[in-house]
């Protein structure tokens, strides 16, 4: 029977009363179903859904989320089954926004952990190592209300015209939804060693790409104007595909009620607050896997040696269907470390992939702890129970204040002294990993005695901060979680200390201490909501800030440059449009754009296959890391070239030399501010290729994604939110750009979090789903 709804706008009440009165009627065989919700969705769309279980509560958020985007979870279900291949061609690019391979090295992959058997094994154990009961019941619910929106509407009456009447579009299952829960946890290990691991091209492959970076701020008592705690929270994932945030408030009365950013295909809140506490998280600087090099066996290059002793290495056979109904088989091989690689197998050694979160399903049990708790002593609690975090460190504040600052995600256990006891060379030098020589059992991973499962650093030995003022991450190492206390004494698999933190992490902690000393024309010195939101959005772009003077003076010293191709350029025009620019990256920024073009060519290597020179003229000094690198070499050949390139360019193309960024920057034709974080950029975006020469770069593909500013008082959280790339991934939708012309132009959602916030939108629409 087909699902009965009522979706009711707030209207006069004698328009409600007639509704009423046509509703009326015998219930029907789905009042009677095993869940029910209330979703009740508020400006763009952003849907509070609310049930008296978990299962409900699970079955209210599918159904929302299908109505969104249920194309984009339908694809990534194809991928995760392994059958791209068979719907879309073995050598198209797959839908992994991350790392996009070809679909047969995606279907190898993804059908291989399927035949694993690891998320069975998984399911089987008890909670922690297993899902608890009440997230159990949270994806079956999801399921089983995304699955009602399909069978209600139908495949062939989809809104989004991307997968409408598409053959590759089902009902999914709740394997699908712990496999993509899975996937998420090896996002920074397994999954983006596809090619590595099941062979492609040369068998090798480009190693893999750190994970999508954030900025996060914890604000305790003593940074804050009335003493409480705030966050910023600034991911910067992927905007578009599986990875996006999904905007969404959580409920059941007395349990559960948490409000902030959920990836897509998974039923917690990632990033997000309740009444009392807030979090976010930002990409660890750890090691989320090494590699084993396997002494193998004379004459047999399917058994390797551990203490002298011989061990065969397994076999799967794996087959991808195709779409003229054939299939492509291969076997892979796999060892005790995990899967052999493709890559560096020869006749003497081959390499096997740790992955610490080959097996990790803890994550989302986690989240769910998480949002259920009542200060940071109980949020750092349930981290310590679960230790399910994959990549991610964590940043905390509560109602009294306390900032707290943790990575703690899973390492695997290896110290210092057993890294250099145990290295090994790479296979292949872009594989950025620590190499263990697998022949000797002295070599496992270590233990700790109070980690939940054996080869992970335990929450004693974690690098950790709790401090009243304030602790923030923008994807440095945990060293400088806040100046005034730097961590050190962890071991390196953790992250480096003593290093250059780079342009946007500078910038981050320069924007805080302008803000506590009240030296950012915001006011006197310490936060308000108001001022943590224009700091967050302010888009200075700090190594313009940091190179200017010298800009300057490079400009009064030279009329003319000689561009790599010999060509003289007249550079004085070029000169004026930076010189008079303000270092700010906003849509009407005459000068961000050329500045980038000049930044990017410094970047190039003065021969190819080389790195390029460094152009700093005060190098880094880590007694000084706040301080240093600074400066500009304006006598050094490669910058006088890199400056006349980006005029030339802009001179052979017709383009005028003060191109603003909202000219030159789109995501679904709407003009979006913001510059790359290699410019030193806070709240920056990523865009899929240069400038071209019609003065446009590709669309944003990647930056600050879901934005949230929240202050928790004692009378309760005040929120903003802006998430950049808007609710829906329907082009057909009416939020499906909403809140990214809102993100253009600077403006920010006001969070609805209480019954009577909700209640009080004019735009109110309340649904009931039961099944």
């Amino acid at each position: 029977m087909k699902l009965r709804t009522s979706t009711v706008a707030v209207v006069p009440a004698l328009v409600l009363a007639v509704v009423a009165a046509l509703l009326t009627g015998p219930p029907s065989a789905a009042a009677a179903g095993r869940h029910a919700a209330e979703i009740r969705r508020t400006e763009y769309g952003i849907p509070h859904v609310s049930a008296k279980d978990h299962g409900g509560l699970g079955f209210g958020y599918g159904y929302a989320f299908a109505q969104d985007n249920l194309c984009v979870l339908a694809s990534w279900v194809v991928t995760l089954r392994g059958v791209r291949s068979r719907y879309f061609g073995p050598d198209a690019e797959s839908d992994d926004p991350v790392r996009p391979v070809a679909n047969l090295t995606s279907d190898l992959y993804h059908r291989s952990v399927a035949d694993s058997g690891v998320v069975r094994r998984l399911l089987a154990r008890p909670a922690p190592a297993g899902p608890s009961a009440e997230l159990r019941e949270l994806v079956d619910g999801y399921v089983a209300g995304y699955n009602r929106y399909l069978d209600d509407t139908g495949v062939a009456n989809l809104p989004d015209p991307t997968c409408r009447g598409k053959s590759w579009v089902g009902p999914i299952t709740a394997d699908d939804v712990w496999a993509n829960l899975l996937d998420l946890s090896r996002m920074s290990g397994g999954s983006a060693l596809k090619e590595a691991i099941v062979g492609g091209g040369d068998g090798g492959g480009e190693g893999p790409r750190r994970a999508p970076g954030s900025n996060g701020w914890a604000l305790g008592r003593e940074a804050t104007r009335d003493g409480n705690g705030m966050l910023l929270a600034d991911p910067h994932f992927p905007w578009n595909g599986v990875r996006r945030f999904y905007q969404v408030q959580l409920t059941i009365p007395g349990v559960l009620d948490v409000a902030g950013g959920s990836l897509y295909g998974t039923p917690v809140v990632q990033i997000g607050h309740n009444t009392t506490v807030a979090w976010t998280h930002t990409v660890s600087h750890a090691q989320r896997f090494t590699l084993y090099r396997l002494r193998l066996a004379q004459g047999d290059p399917t058994t390797y040696l551990v203490d002298g002793r011989p061990e065969p290495m397994g076999r799967q056979d794996v087959e991808v269907p195709l779409q003229d109904g054939t299939f492509v088989s291969r076997t892979l091989l796999t060892s005790r470390y995990g899967p052999v690689l493709a890559a560096g197998h020869g006749k003497e050694y081959a390499y096997a992939l740790a992955d610490v979160n080959a097996a990790n399903l803890r994550a989302a049990d986690e989240w769910l702890a998480m949002a259920k708790a009542g200060d940071v002593r109980e949020l750092r609690a349930a981290q310590d129970a679960h230790q399910g975090m994959p990549f991610v460190y964590t940043l905390a504040t509560d109602v009294g204040g306390t900032a707290s600052f943790a990575d703690a995600s899973v390492v695997p256990h290896v110290t210092d002294a057993q890294a250099r006891r145990c290295a090994k060379p790479s296979p292949d030098p872009s594989i950025d990993a620590l190499v263990l020589d697998g022949s000797t059992s002295a070599c496992l991973w270590g233990k700790d005695a109070d980690a939940i499962v054996p080869g992970i650093f335990g929450p004693g030995s974690r690098p950790g901060l709790t401090r009243a003022e304030y602790v923030a991450n923008s994807n440095n190492s945990p060293w400088m979680a806040n100046p005034a206390a730097p961590l050190t004494g962890y071991d390196q698999v953790w992250g480096t200390v003593r290093t250059d933190l780079e342009l946007r992490p500078r910038v981050s902690l320069d924007m805080i201490d302008r803000r506590l000393k009240g030296s950012d024309g915001l006011g006197g010195p310490g936060f308000t909501l108001e001022t943590l939101q224009a700091i967050a959005r302010s888009k200075r772009n700090h190594g313009f800030e940091l190179m200017r003077p010298d800009l300057v003076a490079l400009c009064r010293e030279h009329r003319e440059l000689r561009a790599t191709s010999g060509e003289r350029v007249d550079v004085r025009a070029a000169c004026r449009t930076l010189t008079r620019w303000d270092g700010r990256a906003t849509l009407d920024s005459e000068g961000a754009v050329l500045w980038r073009r000049f930044f990017d060519g410094l970047q190039v290597p003065v021969k190819p296959g080389e790195p390029p020179q460094g152009w700093w003229r005060v190098p880094f000094d880590p007694a000084r890391p706040l301080a240093t690198p600074r400066g500009l070499k304006r006598d050094d050949p490669a910058v006088l070239r890199a400056l006349a390139d980006a005029a030339l360019f802009f001179r052979a193309n017709g383009l005028p030399l003060t191109l603003t960024t909202g000219q030159a920057q789109h995501y679904a034709s709407v003009p979006i501010p913001g510059c790359t974080e290699g410019e030193g950029c806070f709240d920056r975006v990523r865009n899929s290729g240069p400038l071209g020469k019609d003065g446009r770069y590709p669309d944003v593909n990647t930056g600050s994604s879901f934005m949230m500013a929240v202050e928790l008082t004692p009378g309760g959280p005040r929120t903003r939110t802006v998430l950049t790339y808007s609710l829906s991934a329907d082009p057909s939708s009416p939020h499906h750009a909403d809140q990214t012309a809102l993100f253009s132009r600077g403006g920010w959602v006001t969070e609805r979090f209480t019954d009577a916030e909700i209640a009080s939108d004019p735009a109110l629409k309340v649904t009931s789903v039961s099944g």
